[in-house]
């Protein structure tokens, strides 16, 4: 997983739309298994910060949409659903529609709605970052869970270097706008992975103390030429 940290403003949500082909980009190109992007594709699916369930749709017809549009069989639809739906922990709310769900509950939806159309490419926009501290850890490691079962080329775009340095193998700092790559860090931290055990590992500690630092430095030296 590609973890991707940056200030507000500096594009981290664009770039995910130009992945995704939802966006034109405004010079060069992005290449998917030496494909070029030009237009959304079957082979990437998004995860949006806002959950982006149909209010008029139970959980299991949010999960089995994409496999609709796909055309596939009822009876394949059906075992998919039942499959993701068992993953990402909802077994028994499968007849409830968004509003009887919580947050954490519809997120998770949000997750198994991507991953039952079987992407190559999983991108995921601040999926956790409307949800209450505690939600979002469990998230975080019912997600490592999943990885670790079914893995996935994924791009997960945060504002927390904890979340990035949890999740990620690997973490992309973007510059201030216009956002530019400034580095990109390997996470040597071992998996499997949980919360507790990666605050307190010496890798995390000095990444983390190297990732403020960069990112102080160019909100310093964007305020510099604002000013």
């Amino acid at each position: 997983m590609l973890c991707i940290l940056g200030p507000s403003g500096c594009g981290k949500t664009t770039l995910l739309r130009v992945l995704d082909g939802l966006v034109t980009p405004d010079n060069g190109e992005v290449l998917i298994d030496g494909r070029r992007v030009i237009g959304p594709s079957q082979d990437v699916a998004m995860v949006f910060q806002q959950f982006g369930l149909f209010p008029w749709k139970r959980l299991d017809q949010n999960i089995a949409y994409g496999l609709k549009l796909r055309r596939n069989p009822r009876a394949a639809i059906n075992t998919i659903v039942d499959h993701y739906v068992e993953l990402v922990g909802l077994s028994g709310f499968e007849h409830c529609y968004p509003f009887q769900l919580s947050g954490g509950m519809q997120q998770r939806a949000g997750l198994a709605r991507a991953l039952a159309v079987n992407p190559s490419v999983l991108l995921m926009d601040e999926p956790f970052g409307s949800l209450d501290a505690q939600t979002r850890e469990t998230l975080q490691e019912e997600l490592l869970k999943i990885l670790e079962r079914e893995p996935k080329t994924m791009l997960f775009v945060t504002h927390s270097v904890d979340e990035a340095m949890l999740l990620g193998d690997r973490i992309l700092l973007l510059t201030p706008r216009p956002g530019r790559v400034r580095e990109i860090l390997p996470v040597e931290i071992p998996r499997p992975r949980d919360i507790s055990q990666t605050r307190a590992d010496h890798r995390s500690i000095k990444l983390r103390a190297h990732i403020w630092e960069q990112l102080k430095r160019g909100a310093n030296r964007d305020a510099e030429e604002r000013g």
